[in-house]
């Protein structure tokens, strides 16, 4: 099969389009005839080697990129139950190293839900891990009640749009912070009210907020001038993915809030599942920015590095039919 592997770490030339053997599903693992990936942050800094130091994990080189992927299943591991051959699913690969940037990937069948029926490979391919967070942030972490007021900085980005409307559809008042360019975007996804984080300044504009969610990977100085705005008793969830540090878990505290550092969630079926559901019945849109083969995977990333429009970028593997 053909893949996308990097051999070292560094620009996006590093990546290589390459033949190598079709993997062999364990016997937890689903083998998926890949349909479509998609460019997460995560993709450059693996490659690049920029988060090496921070990972738990040892990588071999060369490893294939990718950590989203949506496609068909072409074999079933055999402790697998609840997928057969021929299901169209989408999920998130064994990932650094056996990711998606190929024709075919082997991965945990617990990272796996059946696809959307109302969307395309590529749509479906989108969604897995940029969804999987706003959930976290926004359901798990965030815990919101219908009435309340939620406040997403970094609303427009892959995480924020999903954030966005995760929390309208549990019934929120949602604020988000964003590009002046990207209001209308927002809007159309149910926004109550959209602050342009270059020329405003939220923590003067607002009050009584009962959860925020960083989408946006703010920092320490973002989290404290949002607590400050916060009700009692309020959530504070964040994407950063290191603990917080002092003065934030003191100022959660003086306010008796709660924060939610996202890690990542092994057990993410049931709530992929969830996700398809909404999609089915027309209470989620994922947004897409640009399609590109797999082949001009280099210039998927570039763009990554300068992206300024909504929207995920999807590697395309297989034409739908």
């Amino acid at each position: 099969m053909k893949a996308i592997r990097i051999h070292e770490f560094g620009q996006p030339e590093v990546m290589k389009l390459e033949e190598v053997e079709r993997p062999i599903p364990a016997p937890n693992e689903i083998l998926v005839k890949v349909y479509a990936s998609a460019v997460n942050p995560i993709d450059l800094k693996i490659r690049d080697g920029s988060v090496i130091s921070r990972l738990h994990v040892r990588l071999h080189l060369p490893i294939v990129l990718g950590w989203d992927v949506s496609g068909i299943i072409e074999e079933v591991g055999s402790e697998v139950t609840g997928f057969k051959q021929g299901d169209e699913v989408f999920g998130i690969p064994n990932f650094p190293g056996d990711g998606s940037y190929a024709e075919y990937v082997a991965a945990d069948a617990q990272k796996f839900a059946l696809k959307p029926r109302s969307i395309t490979f590529n749509q479906a391919a989108a969604v897995p891990v940029s969804a999987i967070t706003a959930w976290d942030g926004i359901i798990r972490g965030g815990q919101v009640q219908p009435g309340e007021r939620v406040l997403i900085h970094g609303a427009a980005g892959n995480v924020g749009h999903f954030a966005v409307q995760f929390a309208k559809w549990k019934g929120a008042y949602v604020i988000g912070t964003a590009k002046a360019a990207d209001f209308d975007f927002l809007k159309k996804l149910g926004a109550d009210e959209v602050f342009d984080y270059q020329s405003q300044k939220f923590e003067e504009l607002l009050k009584d907020i009962d959860v925020v969610f960083d989408a946006a990977v703010l920092g320490s100085e973002m989290q404290l001038k949002s607590i400050k705005i916060m009700n009692k008793n309020g959530r504070l969830s964040t994407t950063q993915g290191y603990p917080l540090i002092e003065d934030v878990t003191k100022a959660l505290a003086g306010k008796n809030a709660r924060g939610h550092v996202i890690y990542g969630e092994n057990k993410i079926q049931g709530w992929l599942t969830e996700i398809s559901r909404l999609f089915d019945e027309n209470k989620l849109k994922v947004a897409i920015n640009k399609i590109y083969p797999l082949v001009q995977v280099s210039d998927a990333h570039r763009e990554a590095q300068i992206k300024r429009r909504p929207g995920k970028l999807v590697l395309e593997v297989t034409k739908e039919k």
